[in-house]
């Protein structure tokens, strides 16, 4: 259910989308099309990306098509977000000890619009981490897992 939201599915394909995508913000979301969570987030993904077009292009990446990234972002749990800019991952303080990606389902269509509108005035300014603007209550917690150590 990604409600036509596009894919994509191997190293290739996401870096061309990471060198491409110029003067808007790039929403990656990692996760698999079956798992409930990712169905909720994907949902409000799509609600928001045509209101979103001109300042955000959004992706989805199965995790398991594409274990390069999925390793080098260190996706433990799904769906994590990450974002760029111009090719320049945008890092965001969510109050987490992990700035890099946004873990698990935006709880508001509002809050991802809020947080896409930080990013990419953020990014216009040349800042490569911005303050989430997303209510504490909002973000979902979770503890860091440490693999291979």
């Amino acid at each position: 259910m990604n409600l036509c939201l596009p894919k994509l599915d191997s190293k290739k394909e996401v870096d061309d989308a990471i060198k491409s995508v110029a003067e808007k913000v790039l929403v990656l979301r990692f996760g698999r099309d079956d798992d409930l969570a990712c169905m909720q987030l994907d949902e409000i993904l799509a609600k928001t990306s045509h209101g979103l077009s001109k300042m955000a292009s959004i992706y989805l990446v199965d995790v398991n098509k594409v274990p390069v990234y999925t390793q080098y972002f260190d996706i433990s749990y799904i769906p994590s977000t990450v974002f760029f800019f111009n090719g320049q991952h945008m890092k965001v303080d969510y109050g987490s000890p992990d700035h890099t990606k946004f873990v698990g389902s935006f709880k508001t269509k509002q809050d991802f619009i809020d947080l896409i509108e930080v990013i990419y005035r953020g990014a216009m300014r040349g800042k490569l981490i911005v303050h989430s603007p997303i209510d504490q209550k909002n973000i979902p917690k979770y503890d860091l897992l440490y693999q291979d150590i």
